[in-house]
């Protein structure tokens, strides 16, 4: 089982951006803690971050020939991004949408998803730990596929 965990904008600066909401924690701190999940689960985990809409759109599309499940946290493209959206349901790769921080509890801009509607569903306000339990809805989904 293969698992792509994408991120968006600003990501890169982790555990120096806003620690009060996204608290001290370093993406490749993250990374770290994901990979040592995945191998003790027996899944192969690829972790790319991105400020870039486009080089998400790319990875998205291309993900339909080698990954099982995207675990996408696109930021603030969340919130704006239709392109994100229709590569998303376009692959048909199933996703799943997750976020630090709770963003319905948040400013009023980031309550709305434009990408949830596509996604298998949304793990939100567990701050890093948003990260293992997007890899484990990853497995629960291609698990299940399996299973039926």
């Amino acid at each position: 089982m293969k698992i792509l965990f994408l991120n968006g904008p600003n990501l890169n600066l982790l555990g120096q951006r806003e620690p009060q909401v996204y608290g001290k924690t370093t993406l490749a701190d993250i990374e770290a803690m994901v990979r040592e999940q995945a191998t003790a689960r027996g899944v192969t985990v690829d972790f790319r971050q991105t400020n870039l809409e486009g080089e998400l759109v790319g990875w998205i599309q291309s993900a339909k020939e080698t990954f099982d499940v995207i675990v996408l946290n696109a930021a603030a493209y969340t919130h704006t991004s239709i392109a994100l959206r229709d590569a998303v349901a376009a692959t048909g790769v199933p996703a799943i949408e997750i976020h630090l921080s709770n963003i319905h509890a948040r400013e009023e801009f980031r309550h709305k998803s434009l990408i949830a509607g596509v996604c298998r569903g949304q793990i939100a306000g567990f701050g890093a730990n948003s990260y293992l339990l997007g890899l484990e809805a990853a497995i629960n989904i291609t698990e299940a596929g399996k299973a039926g």
